[in-house]
């Protein structure tokens, strides 16, 4: 895919990490829920821009999820009844707010953390490692249904193995000029999302 190969080109793995790590604060800090959904639509055309795999029907689902789980404890104005169920402005607004944050990680993540991450230290190889499988698992093909968890759970560690074995004869990138400046310009709009709503 060309995309995915422009973005494994001009940008290394390390610099795609400590980017998500200054950028990451701008959204968890971010008090408005309406910016918030931006940066959300900001990250996601990051992650396809990248070639990274999207499930849109998974993305609302889990979304639509999140926001029902938070209606479920009602307070605030109350915008629409139906018998026992009420929609209240206070918990929608909380619950649009959580699960925009949580889908924006998501986002964030498969841009800026690639299989080929690899941290110093002992620590660092731990960290590095978990995010590795947590990129391959966000990434997958197909998700996990528990009809078969036996097959599933072989089939997910056969597909590790073998991003194992692609990543050991990926010669490491190093950061293009270009990328920098990409990079700079993604980490300068995310905080100005936050500054303009904090001031």
């Amino acid at each position: 895919m060309r995309r995915r190969e422009i973005y494994e080109n001009i940008f290394s793995a390390k610099t795609l990490f400590i980017a998500g790590l200054l950028i990451m604060p701008a959204l968890l800090f971010n008090p408005g829920t309406e910016y918030r959904v931006i940066q959300f639509l900001f990250f996601w055309l990051l992650a396809w821009l990248s070639g990274k795999k999207i499930n849109p029907v998974l993305t609302i689902f889990v979304i639509f999820f999140i926001i029902t789980f938070n209606l479920v404890i009602p307070y605030g104005k109350v915008l629409y009844s139906f018998g026992m169920f009420k929609i209240t402005s206070g918990a929608l607004t909380a619950g649009i707010h959580r699960a925009v944050t949580f889908q924006a990680l998501i986002m964030l993540s498969k841009f800026c953390i690639r299989g080929d991450l690899r941290i110093p230290g002992a620590f660092g190889e731990l960290l590095g490692e978990s995010l590795r499988i947590f990129s391959v698992m966000t990434d997958r093909k197909y998700q996990m249904t528990g009809k078969n968890i036996i097959a599933e759970i072989d089939s997910l560690m056969l597909e590790l193995g073998a991003e194992n074995t692609l990543q050991s004869n990926i010669q490491k990138t190093k950061t293009k000029p270009v990328g920098y400046v990409v990079l700079a310009a993604i980490i300068i709009i995310s905080w100005l999302l936050f500054f303009i709503n904090v001031f």
